[in-house]
C-alpha cells in the first residue's frame, strides 16, 4: 500500500492514495458571490504582476499514522486579473492546472521537514488534478475582493470545484512611493469540506488528511510592467 501524499491546490487537495469527494453543491461555476460594480470608463484599473506574484496552499498530514504520509506545498505563479484601487476592489483568477508541487525552497519556507520523492509528487499532482479537483472541468478558481471600510481585511468571494464561499481574509496593504502600485499580503485558513471535499482517511482515521488548508497570498498590482514609469514591486 502506497503512503498518502496530502495536497491542495487554489484550493486543492490531493493524495496519492485517491481521495473521496463528496457531490458538488449546488453552486454556479460563475464567480459571483460578491457583486463587485464594474469599473467606470476612466477608471483607475491595474493589472495584476503575475511575475511578482504568489499564491501557496499547504496541507498537512493527520492520523496517529501521519509519519507514514507526507505535507505538501503547492503553489500559483500564474495569478491574472485586476485591482481597482479606487473602488477598493478586485478580481483574480488562477489555473490548477499550472500550479506547482513541492519546490524546495517553498517546502523549506513551510517548514516542512520531510521530502517526498519525484514519483510521490507526479502521483500526487495526478490525482489533485484528476480524481479530485476534476480541473478539466473546473480549470480556475476565481477569486473577488472588497476591501472592508476602516479594516485591514476584505470580504472576499473563492469559487472553486463549483463552489463559492464567502470569508473574511486579513490582508497588509502598501502603496509603491511613486503610488502606483499595491501590495497586497496575507495569510488564512481554509477547509476541504467546506468545498465539498472529503478529507481522506483509512484505518479508522490513523492515516488521515487534515481538513484545514494554509494559504498565503503576496499579491502585486500596477501599471503595466512594460509601461513607462512602472511601479513593479518584487516578490519577496
Amino acid at each position: 500500500m502506497r503512503h498518502p501524499c496530502l495536497l491542495f491546490t487554489c484550493l486543492l487537495l490531493a493524495a496519492c492514495t485517491p481521495l473521496a469527494v463528496a457531490p458538488p453543491a449546488p453552486a454556479s461555476t460563475e464567480a459571483a458571490s460578491l457583486p463587485l460594480a464594474a469599473p467606470a470608463k476612466g477608471e483607475k484599473l491595474w493589472p495584476i504582476d503575475t511575475r511578482a506574484t504568489l499564491l501557496t496552499i499547504t496541507v498537512r498530514r493527520g492520523g496517529a499514522l501521519a509519519r507514514l504520509g507526507h505535507d505538501h506545498v503547492v503553489a500559483s505563479r500564474t495569478v491574472t486579473g485586476w485591482v481597482a484601487p479606487d473602488l477598493k476592489q478586485a478580481d483574480f483568477q488562477f489555473r490548477l492546472d499550472a500550479m506547482s508541487v513541492d519546490e524546495g525552497v517553498l517546502r523549506e519556507r513551510a517548514g516542512l521537514e520531510t521530502t517526498p520523492s519525484a514519483e510521490a509528487i507526479a502521483g500526487t499532482r495526478h490525482n489533485m488534478l484528476v480524481r479530485v479537483l476534476d480541473a478539466g472541468r473546473y480549470p480556475l478558481v476565481q477569486i473577488q475582493a472588497r476591501l472592508q471600510a476602516g479594516a485591514n481585511a476584505v470580504d472576499a468571494a473563492i469559487t472553486l470545484h463549483g463552489v463559492t464561499r464567502q470569508v473574511v481574509v486579513p490582508v497588509r496593504l502598501a502603496q509603491s512611493p511613486d503610488g502606483r502600485g499595491l501590495r497586497a499580503s496575507g495569510a488564512f485558513v481554509l477547509k476541504q469540506s467546506d468545498f465539498g471535499i472529503v478529507p481522506f482517511a483509512i484505518m479508522g482515521g490513523a492515516m488521515a488528511v487534515q481538513d484545514p488548508m494554509e494559504l498565503a497570498f503576496d499579491i502585486v498590482a500596477g501599471m503595466a510592467t512594460n509601461a513607462p514609469g512602472s511601479a513593479a514591486v518584487p516578490a519577496q
